[in-house]
């Protein structure tokens, strides 16, 4: 862990040790470790954040008993890059993936500059969090979407439910494909492909006994939006929220709310819920127009405006984690890791992680020292429409740059234009006041501490011109 940038410096003591034992002394089985990870989920796609529209009791109650963070960041905008930060630890300029697929979106003729080259598998050189776990002990289940290669078996993982190379199924009603995508999964009594994920996963769960890690992340509520008929009636003639108004994506919502429910309901049926930590987050933000919104927050999915990075998040464990809190601390899919391993005690590479974690603050109330949030993106994404968007322009949802957050601040780079746009995410949480010409002390702080950032973690930074570049005429 980078201590500068973490500016962390709290002295780990023998909390922890102290959760895992029992008033005699004897050792007591490790705490089974849950990580719900949703796909494409928005800061507000869930009732507990504040939507009027969507219905989600079972994780409304779920989140009820534990610590929400309401200023929660994924590592990237989009699912790739911060999956493998999740899993790797790791700032996207460390493991290089960017994005999904290649990195110049869009078409040639807008994209000034050649992106950087953009990685797709994650490298096996580096620790996940199922290895480490898995050397502890623990019998490791991924279930549902993987995306970082072919195969999560190759990265820790004992059983592998679903997972491979693939973002997105192409259908989810059997035979889950379109074209060579596919989602390969073993029949059985449920067709929806995320009640066949939760199938299987209840059936690792009514076999394993030792201490257990799942990696829970169906790929809903990923497109294609296939609704769940038997919900259809429940949304169809609901008033909208925030524009919020898609009967077909809530039906997907509802669905994936009863699979965590019957998720929860084993956990107690088999005696584990009161010792298994559970994490749930969203790997990103969620769509932005005809699908779902997240207001007051700007753009969505793709976009580094709070819609697309800004996500629904809590952590819970009976008896361990604060109950009913909200707390306004930010922090980032990189905090998992290091939360794990210091909750099992395993500290070997604390140094290799660029998050810190959160046991302190979740089980013994302290505050975390004030630190600064970095993301860098040297690629381009194309935009979904250039009719409705909250973008910076109406071609991409992002073009090459990068940004910094530091307490209310908020910082974003560009790499094309040497663009700055600065944001008060306190008195302006949708990003329309650009104060970058009237804060500029402010704005040169960012700046210096942004490319102390670049140079400490050798970020590729895009120059090269591209030939087939053609600017608007004015």
């Amino acid at each position: 862990m980078n201590r500068h940038f973490a500016a962390f410096n709290i002295v780990i003591g023998s909390m922890v040790f102290t959760l895992l034992s029992c008033s005699s002394g004897n050792e007591v089985k490790k705490p089974n470790i849950l990580l719900i990870n949703i796909d494409d989920m928005g800061w507000n796609d869930v009732s507990f954040m504040g939507s009027e529209y969507y219905e989600t009791p079972n994780i409304d109650a779920l989140a009820a008993q534990g610590i929400v963070f309401t200023q929660a960041y994924a590592s990237a905008a989009n699912c790739a890059p911060s999956r493998a930060s999740i899993h790797s630890g790791k700032w996207t300029t460390r493991h290089q993936i960017y994005t999904v697929d290649n990195s110049n979106r869009g078409e040639a003729k807008d994209r000034k500059l050649i992106p950087i080259k953009n990685t797709t598998v994650l490298d096996p050189k580096y620790n996940t969090i199922a290895q480490k776990l898995k050397h502890q002990g623990y019998t490791t289940c991924h279930s549902g979407k993987w995306h970082l290669s072919n195969n999560p078996l190759d990265y820790g993982f004992d059983v592998n439910i679903a997972g491979n190379q693939y973002g997105a199924p192409g259908s989810y009603y059997p035979p889950y494909r379109k074209g060579d995508r596919q989602v390969v999964i073993e029949k059985g009594k449920s067709k929806y492909l995320t009640d066949l994920i939760m199938e299987k996963t209840l059936l690792f769960l009514d076999n394993v006994e030792d201490s257990f890690f799942i990696h829970y992340s169906p790929y809903a509520v990923h497109t294609p939006i296939d609704p769940v008929d038997s919900l259809i009636y429940k949304y169809q003639n609901k008033p909208p929220y925030k524009g919020q108004n898609n009967p077909n994506y809530a039906t997907m919502v509802d669905n994936l709310d009863r699979n965590i429910g019957l998720l929860i309901n084993k956990l107690k049926e088999r005696n584990f819920f009161s010792n298994t930590f559970i994490i749930f987050t969203s790997d990103n933000g969620g769509y932005f127009g005809k699908i779902t919104m997240q207001k007051p927050l700007r753009a969505g999915k793709g976009s580094y405006y709070e819609g697309g990075i800004r996500i629904p998040f809590f952590m819970t464990w009976r008896d361990k984690v604060a109950v009913g809190v909200n707390t306004k601390t930010p922090i980032s899919h990189l905090d998992i890791f290091p939360t794990i391993m210091e909750l099992t005690g395993d500290h070997s590479i604390d140094e290799e992680l660029d998050g810190q974690s959160l046991i302190p603050m979740i089980t013994g109330n302290k505050q975390i020292a004030a630190r600064s949030f970095f993301w860098h993106f040297p690629i381009y994404l194309q935009g979904y429409n250039v009719l409705n968007n909250e973008n910076r322009d109406s071609l991409f949802r992002t073009r090459p740059g990068s940004l910094i957050r530091k307490g209310d601040w908020k910082l974003h780079y560009y790499f094309e234009d040497k663009g700055i746009e600065l944001y008060n995410l306190k008195e302006d949480i949708g990003e329309r006041n650009n104060l970058a010409k009237i804060k500029v002390k402010k704005t040169q702080e960012l700046i210096d501490e942004l490319e102390s950032w670049w140079e400490f973690t050798e970020a590729p930074i895009p120059t090269t011109l591209n030939p087939l570049y053609k600017p608007l005429s004015n």
